[in-house]
């Protein structure tokens, strides 16, 4: 199974897949830039433009196969943790969460598309378990299985983004010591429009926030120094193509403003919980790779601060193109945690 992240800057597809030992291997993936303004606050704009970039994207990376797993943003889903009885049938839990989702949705529910899974056991009452209930506008997920429809896939899931995120996140925090257990990390996501914030605990999200603020703004610097058109100053940031003064005129004062954004939203975190400080910042997403970026998020909050690489501890397959796949390794954080679907249906 695909798995396939359609963002306001691109669509980043992967395949995973097992070898004899059971080891994790990363056999295809790749990346198509979207224009701005295709995909909007996860609304596509521009159906045929994005649907013929996710051929693109298929054919590039060589993949034969056709089941995709999806996602949409979080602001499109709304999720609810409830408590049911223990013991009820599958007809039972069924009739017993539509009846819950109407307190929460606010839309008739033949209009939403809606989804539930068992939790485990309740912690807060015995004999119960803890539900967690999805639901998104029918359009909305209409409109993201069409593009896999029109590029000929199957579209065998559909996930939220901040899931997948972290379902991939999650496996690289298992390699922290204790594998992670009660450990306090903030995972960043720097998008080109959007940079998203997840404080995780033990798989339990603790904060959420998503700030203003990505890459985009880094081109747009480009384009007010050196005069490019947007097209161009894009082109050269993916290359490195850049005049000399680049580095000190340009991406200084960028990583210095991104710095102080992630400052803030960690101390949003602080005030609005009982927590003073988090393990570790882990950063993906397109921008996040910039020179001097981990180490200066480290000196400014004082927590330790790395790059997260979701193809650590894999084997990389041969249809894998090593070299472009290292310098674009952040950005599939969302993609990696769709493909790993396939291995918990």
């Amino acid at each position: 199974m695909l798995g396939l992240d359609v963002s306001s800057s691109s669509v980043k597809l992967v395949e995973l897949g097992r070898n004899k030992a059971g080891q994790l291997v990363l056999e295809r993936c790749a990346i198509e830039p979207l224009e701005r303004g295709w995909v909007s606050d996860g609304n596509i704009e521009k159906f045929d433009e994005v649907a013929e970039a996710v051929r693109r994207v298929v054919k590039k990376s060589g993949a034969k196969t056709r089941n995709v797993a999806m996602a949409l943003p979080p602001s499109a889903v709304i999720t609810k943790k409830i408590v049911l009885p223990g013991g009820l049938s599958d007809v039972e839990l069924e009739m017993q969460v539509e009846a819950e989702a109407n307190q929460y949705i606010p839309f008739p529910l033949d209009e939403v598309s809606l989804d539930f899974c068992v939790i485990g056991p309740s912690t807060a009452s015995a004999g119960d378990v803890d539900v967690l209930i999805a639901a998104a506008r029918r359009e909305k997920v209409q409109d993201i299985q069409g593009l896999a429809e029109a590029a000929g896939l199957k579209p065998v899931i559909v996930d939220v983004e901040s899931y997948a995120s972290r379902l991939a996140a999650g496996r690289l925090i298992e390699n922290l010591p204790d594998k992670g257990a009660g450990t306090i990390v903030a995972l960043f996501e720097v998008g080109a429009l959007t940079t998203s914030m997840q404080v995780i605990r033990d798989d339990e999200v603790l904060y959420e926030r998503d700030q203003a603020f990505g890459g985009a703004q880094l081109t747009q610097l480009i384009v007010r120094q050196y005069g490019f058109s947007l097209e161009e100053a894009e082109s050269k940031k993916r290359s490195g193509e850049l005049p000399e003064d680049y580095e000190s005129s340009v991406l200084r004062p960028f990583v210095e403003s991104m710095v102080q954004e992630i400052g803030r939203a960690l101390q949003f975190f602080f005030t609005s919980t009982p927590h003073n400080k988090v393990d570790y910042v882990l950063l993906a997403g397109g921008s996040a790779a910039l020179p001097g970026l981990t180490e200066a998020v480290t000196q400014q909050t004082g927590f330790p601060c790395s790059l997260l690489n979701p193809f650590d501890g894999m084997e990389i397959g041969d249809g894998v193109r090593l070299k472009r796949m290292k310098r674009e390794t952040p950005s599939y954080l969302t993609s990696c945690g769709l493909a790993l679907r396939r291995f918990l249906q």
